[in-house]
């Protein structure tokens, strides 16, 4: 009873003009932003992050939530048709989708992905309200030790679980909780490695950061390529699937749905994660496994609905915990911190209506891109031909004039350019700037814990292994690290990074 109350809540929050049309914009330019190869949540995330200051919260939230969930429909428009996912997610769809497309039958897997993300939506929208509240309660036995050992726990998974190199994860995951001390410290008021600067006594400005590595770093980096569009527009007729195509596709959107709100919830997971995993599964347990990437329905719904319900239930350790799972919902906390709320706990009480109000969006955001997406699949071909060098200085545009907005200072701009140069360094070294952001967002707040967790203690470090909640958390990260360093999990680090690029 008390779920069916929280959700009418959450109903009655979002079902007024304004926070249907903020959802409505979301879930519209999510679905734009995955279409266009090239670009990404994150990217326009970050383009719109200084636009939210002046938004209600509830409405800001809504909004940037439907663009998260949206990219994942819009990813797979592109891998079906042209063989080019718009979102990194939808790598996987590119395997069978496209197969299906040049078989003549693109608008049978545009309506699987479509089918299946609709379902997956649903179903972990339910999942985050019985799952979150009991989350947050649990939460509530933290003390300063236990979040203090939690954001380590965070960011060491969030580190294990980047391709590449560890090494490398944990020098960018260093390096942002360097970055995240720059300012003035709230304990003693010293300003540190601010250089004179006045501009940045209040820290470096986390939507110039993401903007420059994710938004300009990725344009710098896509100007490299040019990419041949081969658009199978023609061959998309019907885009009602058969009986037989529903029932074949059921089983594996089931499994798809659960294992990706599962991983969704890890820190370093969320769709990427979601997505691979469900394909390998599907292929692991099918009874003909040459089917797949040959055109297997299994292998268009399976990945499809894993990165919907991953993108979705990342929401639950961000709004429960105040821990970012990645690139994406550390940008929600940011956005969350612009309009003066402290994400962890506490929000689902001080801010029920935020709270219920987001998870009420992603039912009606689901409904509206379930409507949207195959109705409108000539419109997103046509987005598809655009030619990019008329794109990216678009972006830039509204990237600095969103930075200057913040505080009127030419300070962001540089920021951002710095940054974007950065990021773009950062590719070509094959460091994955992830565990960078995820190290900026908790620093400050790891810092704080650990002064007041010592501060209780007088001075003893041991109060993080005394405590048995703080003790589990660092073994599980200590666990974590111990096998990444065998053999066959290096391998896997590195046959990921060759497949990334």
């Amino acid at each position: 009873m008390e779920l069916i109350s929280n959700l009418g809540l959450g109903f009655a929050t979002v079902l007024t003009v304004q926070n249907l049309l903020f959802s409505f914009f979301g879930v519209l330019l999510g679905t734009v932003i995955g279409v266009l190869p090239g670009l990404g949540p994150v990217v326009a995330i970050s383009v719109l992050l200084p636009f939210t200051f002046g938004l209600d919260p509830v409405a800001s939230m809504i909004m940037l939530a439907g663009i998260f969930y949206g990219a994942q429909y819009g990813g797979s428009t592109t891998a079906i048709l042209i063989n080019l996912p718009g979102e990194a997610s939808s790598i996987v769809t590119t395997l069978d989708g496209h197969q299906m497309a040049k078989q003549g039958n693109a608008g049978k897997a545009l309506a699987i992905a479509a089918i299946g993300s609709f379902f997956a939506g649903c179903v972990s929208t339910l999942l985050i309200g019985l799952f979150a509240p009991p989350l947050a309660n649990l939460a509530y036995r933290f003390g300063p030790a236990e979040y203090a050992s939690l954001m380590i726990c965070g960011l060491i998974v969030s580190v294990v679980l980047a391709s590449g190199s560890i090494f490398k994860a944990v020098g960018m995951m260093v390096l942002g909780l360097l970055l995240g001390i720059i300012g003035t410290d709230v304990q003693t008021g010293i300003q540190r490695f601010t250089f004179g600067i006045p501009e940045l006594a209040d820290g470096l400005s986390i939507a110039a950061i993401a903007m420059g590595i994710f938004g300009l770093g990725e344009i710098i980096r896509n100007l490299e390529y040019s990419q041949d569009r081969d658009i199978v527009m023609s061959k998309v007729t019907s885009l009602m699937p058969s009986l037989a195509d529903l029932r074949e596709m059921f089983a594996p959107m089931v499994r798809g749905t659960f294992l990706g709100s599962f991983l969704g919830v890890l820190p370093g997971g969320g769709a990427l994660l979601a997505s691979f995993s469900a394909y390998a599964l599907e292929k692991k347990i099918s009874k003909t496994p040459e089917k797949f990437g040959k055109g297997a329905i299994a292998g268009v719904a399976a990945p499809e609905s894993a990165n919907n319900s991953g993108a979705q239930t990342s929401f639950i350790p961000m709004l429960t915990l105040g821990i970012p799972s990645n690139p994406v919902m550390a940008l929600m906390i940011g956005a969350l911190v612009i309009q003066g709320i402290a994400p962890g706990p506490a929000l689902i009480t001080a801010h029920p209506d935020l709270f219920w109000g987001v998870i009420a969006s992603m039912w009606i955001g689901n409904l509206m891109l379930l409507v949207l997406n195959l109705p409108l699949v000539g419109l997103w071909v046509k987005l598809i031909s655009i030619p990019y060098k008329y794109l990216f200085p678009i972006v830039i545009i509204f990237a600095c004039i969103g930075v200057y907005s913040i505080n009127n200072s030419a300070i962001g701009v540089l920021t951002l350019a710095g940054f974007g140069v950065f990021g773009y360094l950062l590719r070509k070294l094959n460091c994955e700037p992830a565990p960078m952001i995820l190290g900026f967002i908790l620093g400050p707040m790891l810092e704080g814990h650990i002064q007041r967790a010592l501060l209780i203690s007088r001075g003893d470090p041991l109060i993080f292994v005394r405590e048995p909640i703080s003790a589990t958390l660092l073994a599980i990260a200590a666990l974590a690290l111990i096998a990444d360093a065998l053999p066959s999990v290096r391998t896997t680090r590195r046959t990921a990074l060759v497949d990334e690029d």
